[in-house]
C-alpha cells in the first residue's frame, strides 16, 4: 500500500476512536456540520456554490433514486442514463466516453482530478459509492487547467448524514450475476458533531460474452466532525479490487476485404483462457473547511490514488484491416504486463460572498498541485509461436496457447507536474443580470515516456496557458433565465507523427448559449443549448507505421449544435428526465469528420409510484442514437434500446426490485472508435433492498 495512503488510513481509524471517545462527552455547542451534512451544493461548472439554473453552462445530474432505480451498478451504466452521453466499449476493460463530438478528458472525485490518458477509462467504479453524478458539458476551462471543449465527469462520494441507519441489498441476475451491498451511517457522538459510514460491495458474474467473469470488492469509509466552533473535518479512505477473466484486447474486426460486414454471435470474443485484466487501486481523501465568517470559508483538500494492473492479453488484428471472406486473416500478439500509477492532487481555496455598489456578490479564489507519474513493465514472449496458425474466426478460448514468458523488463515510465491558480466571481449587475468571470492559470511539465508507449521519449519544457471563463445570466422572469458563457482550454497530447514526433498541445474552445426555466415550484428544470466547439490541432488517426505503430496528424475539428432536456420532479411520486442532442462534425476541409460518433442521440426515463397501488412503484427508459460507421471498419444502423423496473414493498423495510435490460433484445454493435463489440442481449436481475 501506498505510504501516504496507509497514514491517511491509519488517521481515519485514529479519528474513528476519538470520536468514539468524545460520545461519553455531553458538550451542547453550536453543530455546524449538521449544516454542511445535510446542505451541501454542487460547484458545477465555474467552482462558485450556484445553483445548476444559475450556471451558464449545461449540466446534467444523475441522481442516486435514478442509480438505484434503473439497477445502474457499474459508472458506465450510469453515464449510460445522461444525456448526450456516449460510451465507445472497445474492449471489455476499457471505454472511451464522449460528449459533443469528443473525448471527455476528465473524470473527477468531488470537483478534484486530472486527465485520463488519451479520455480512456480503465475499470468501471461501483455506484454504490456516489450521491450523484454530474455532467458537465462543454470547455472545463475552470475545473482543471488541462482538457478539451466535451465534458466533465464529476462522481461526488457520499457523505455521513445526520441519521442512524442504512441498506442492505441482494442481487441475482442473468450470466450468474451475484451481488451484495451494505451502506451504513452512525452518529458517533451524543452531540451530533462526528458521523461516520461505511459501504461495502461485491459482485461477481458471468457475462454474454464466451467465457468473460468478472469479480469486483469495493470498500470505503468516511467520517465528519466539527473542529472547534468553525471547522470541518472529513477523511475517507476507498479500496477497489477487480479481477476480469478472459479478458478482450481490443475488439472484434467485423469488416471483410469483398466489402461485406459479417455478423457473428453476441457472444463472439478474440480473448483466450488464460487471458485476465485485473485491477487494485487505493485512494483517501482529506478535507478541511473552515468557516471565517457566516459569509467565507476557507478549504484545503488532499486526494491521492494508486493504480495497480496485472495483464495477460491477445491482441487479434488483420494486417489488411479486414477479414478474408471465409473469416480468416487475423493474427495475434500476446502481451503481459505489471503497472502502476499514482496521483497526488493538493488544493486550497477562499470563497465567500462580498457587497460592493449595494449588492452581494460572490469570489472564489485558489492554488493546487498536483502529480501523476506512472511506469510498466512487461515479459518478452517468442514471436513464432503462433507461426502458420490460420484461425476462423469466431474461435474458442484455446486456439492461441499462452505463451512462455521471458524476464520482466521496464518498458515505460512517465510523470506529469502541475501547478495551477484559479479564480472565479460572479458580479450582480443588477437585479436580473449577473456576469461570471474566471480565469485559470498552469503550470505544466511532462516528462518520460508516452502513457499508451509510443516511440520516442517526452521531455516538453514547461508549458504556461492561462485560460479565461466569461459568462452572463439575465432572469426574464422569476423562472425563466438566459446565458452566455465562454471558455477556452489546452490539452497535451501523446500521440506523434509519421516522423515520430509528439504533436502539439490541442487547444479547445467552446461558447454556448442557452435558456433554462423551472417548473412546478422549481421541481422540473428545462434547458435548450446552441453551442458551437473547435478542437486546434486534435490528434486524427491517419495510419500505421512500422511495428504497427498508430501515426496521427493534427487536424482542426468543428463540433456544432444544440441540447435540450427537462429533468426533475412532476410530482412527489414521479421523476422524469427527456434529452436530445443533434450536432455536426467537420473537419478542416468542411467534411464529415469521425464518423463513429452518432449525430443524434435521445434519452429518456420515468418512474412513478402506482396511485391504485402505492406499494408498487415501476418506470420506463431508452435511448436511440442515429446510424454510425469507422471509414474501412464496421458500421451501424441507428437503433434504440429500452430498460424496465418495478419495485414493491414487501414491509416497511424491504422492497424487490426487477430490472430488465435490453427489453427488446435488440442486437446491435458499440465501440466502433476502436474495433467492434456487440452489446449485451436482453437480462434481467432481482435485487432485495432492506433498510437497516
Amino acid at each position: 500500500m501506498n505510504p501516504k495512503i496507509r497514514m491517511t488510513a491509519c488517521a481515519l481509524a485514529a479519528c474513528a476512536l476519538v470520536s468514539e471517545l468524545h460520545a461519553q462527552e455531553t458538550v451542547m455547542e453550536p453543530v455546524v456540520v449538521k449544516a454542511k451534512r445535510e446542505n451541501r451544493v454542487s460547484k458545477g461548472a465555474t467552482g462558485l456554490p450556484m445553483e445548476i439554473k444559475e450556471t451558464p453552462q449545461t449540466i446534467s445530474t444523475i441522481e442516486k433514486e435514478d442509480i438505484r432505480d434503473f439497477g445502474a451498478t457499474s459508472s458506465n451504466d450510469a453515464l449510460r442514463l445522461g444525456t448526450g452521453i456516449n460510451i465507445e466499449q472497445f474492449e471489455t476493460n476499457r471505454v472511451t466516453v464522449n460528449s459533443r463530438g469528443f473525448d471527455i478528458m476528465l473524470t473527477q472525485m468531488d470537483g478534484l482530478g486530472m486527465t485520463n490518458d488519451w479520455g480512456v477509462l480503465a475499470g468501471q467504479q461501483d455506484t454504490v459509492l456516489f450521491e450523484r453524478v454530474e455532467l458537465i458539458r462543454g470547455a472545463n476551462g475552470l475545473l482543471t487547467g488541462v482538457g478539451n471543449s466535451s465534458g466533465t465527469i464529476n462522481y461526488v462520494r457520499k457523505r455521513p448524514t445526520n441519521k442512524d441507519g442504512g441498506e442492505a441489498t441482494l442481487t441475482k441476475g442473468s450470466h450468474d450475476k451475484r451481488r451484495v451491498t451494505l451502506d451504513y451511517n452512525k452518529i458517533l457522538t451524543d452531540d451530533g458533531k462526528w458521523a461516520g459510514r461505511f459501504i461495502v460491495a461485491h459482485e461477481d458474474a458471468d457475462s454474454y460474452l464466451r467465457a468473460l467473469h468478472d469479480t469486483k470488492n469495493t470498500v470505503y469509509g468516511v467520517i465528519d466532525g466539527q473542529i472547534g466552533d468553525n471547522g470541518v473535518l472529513t477523511l475517507g479512505f476507498t479500496h477497489q479490487k477487480s479481477k476480469q477473466r478472459s479478458a478482450m484486447w481490443g475488439s472484434m474486426t467485423l469488416n471483410r476485404t469483398d466489402g461485406t460486414q459479417a455478423d457473428f454471435d453476441r457472444s463472439s470474443s478474440t480473448a483466450q483462457d488464460w487471458t485476465y485484466w485485473n485491477t487494485s487501486s487505493e485512494s483517501a481523501f482529506v478535507e478541511y473547511t473552515h468557516a471565517l465568517s457566516p459569509s467565507w470559508e476557507a478549504k484545503v483538500t488532499f486526494n491521492t490514488r494508486q493504480v495497480d494492473e496485472e495483464t495477460k492479453l491477445l491482441y487479434a488484428y488483420s494486417l489488411k484491416g479486414a477479414l478474408e471472406p471465409d473469416n480468416t486473416g487475423l493474427t495475434a500478439q500476446p502481451y503481459r504486463s505489471s503497472g502502476e500509477s499514482t496521483n497526488h492532487i493538493l488544493d486550497a481555496n477562499l470563497s465567500g460572498e462580498f457587497e460592493a455598489f449595494g449588492r452581494t456578490h460572490s469570489l472564489l479564489v485558489g492554488a493546487s498541485h498536483s502529480r501523476q507519474e506512472f511506469s510498466t513493465d512487461t515479459y518478452s514472449w517468442n514471436p513464432t509461436i503462433y507461426q502458420g496458425l490460420v484461425p476462423v474466426f469466431p474461435y474458442p478460448g484455446n486456439t492461441f496457447p499462452e505463451p512462455v514468458w521471458g524476464p520482466m523488463t521496464p518498458d515505460r515510465a512517465g510523470k506529469q507536474q502541475m501547478t495551477r491558480m484559479y479564480g472565479s466571481t460572479r458580479i450582480s449587475l443588477t437585479d436580473r443580470l449577473k456576469g461570471i468571470f474566471g480565469f485559470n492559470a498552469i503550470h505544466l511539465k511532462r516528462s518520460g515516456d508516452s502513457a499508451l508507449g509510443a516511440t520516442g521519449k517526452v521531455d516538453q519544457a514547461a508549458t504556461n496557458k492561462v485560460s479565461p471563463y466569461v459568462g452572463a445570466t439575465y432572469d426574464f422572469t422569476p423562472n425563466v433565465l438566459g446565458y452566455v458563457s465562454y471558455s477556452d482550454i489546452f490539452q497535451s497530447q501523446d500521440q506523434i507523427d509519421a516522423t515520430g514526433t509528439y504533436l502539439r498541445p490541442m487547444k479547445g474552445l467552446n461558447i454556448e448559449a442557452g435558456a433554462k426555466a423551472d417548473w412546478f415550484d422549481k421541481n422540473l428544470l428545462t434547458t435548450f443549448a446552441v453551442f458551437g466547439s473547435k478542437q486546434k490541432g486534435l490528434a486524427t488517426f491517419a495510419s500505421y507505421g512500422p511495428n504497427n505503430t498508430s501515426i496521427y496528424e493534427a487536424k482542426d475539428v468543428k463540433s456544432e449544435g444544440i441540447e435540450l432536456e427537462a429533468t426533475g420532479r412532476l410530482t412527489n411520486d414521479s421523476r422524469v428526465t427527456v434529452g436530445l442532442t443533434k450536432l455536426r462534425l467537420k473537419g478542416p476541409d468542411g467534411n464529415d469528420i469521425y464518423e463513429w460518433v452518432p449525430r443524434t442521440t435521445a434519452n429518456f426515463h420515468y418512474a412513478t409510484r402506482m396511485p391504485f397501488l402505492t406499494d408498487l412503484r415501476a418506470g420506463i427508459g431508452g435511448r436511440w442514437q442515429s446510424d454510425v460507421r469507422k471509414n474501412g471498419g464496421a458500421k451501424q444502423d441507428s437503433y434504440f434500446l429500452a430498460h424496465a423496473f418495478a419495485s414493491y414493498a414487501v414491509t416497511d423495510n424491504a422492497t424487490l426490485r426487477l430490472n430488465v435490460n435490453n427489453l427488446f433484445d435488440k442486437k446491435y454493435v458499440g465501440g466502433l472508435s476502436a474495433g467492434a463489440i456487440y452489446g449485451a442481449p436482453r437480462n434481467a436481475a432481482l435485487t432485495l433492498e432492506y433498510k437497516l
